[in-house]
């Protein structure tokens, strides 16, 4: 039986296809949208720019092992 955890999901925000557990938007607090899309809006609210949220992105993906 597949599980939400793996049900295949599209983001709202960014269009890009993902699994397991969403993020609740803060733009509008009832979107569903992906991990990644959740950390750049909570990285955006407190002034992180685009490139900076980059790198942080790119390192959560990176330390994420056994995924």
């Amino acid at each position: 039986m597949k599980t939400n955890a793996h049900k295949r999901k599209e983001c709202p925000r960014c269009g890009g296809i993902y699994f397991g557990a969403s993020a609740l938007s803060r733009l509008d607090n009832q979107s569903q949208i992906c991990p990644d899309c959740g950390t750049r809006e909570a990285l955006e609210s407190i002034g992180v720019d685009a490139a900076e949220q980059d790198k942080i992105i790119e390192k959560i993906h990176s330390c994420q092992c056994g995924n």
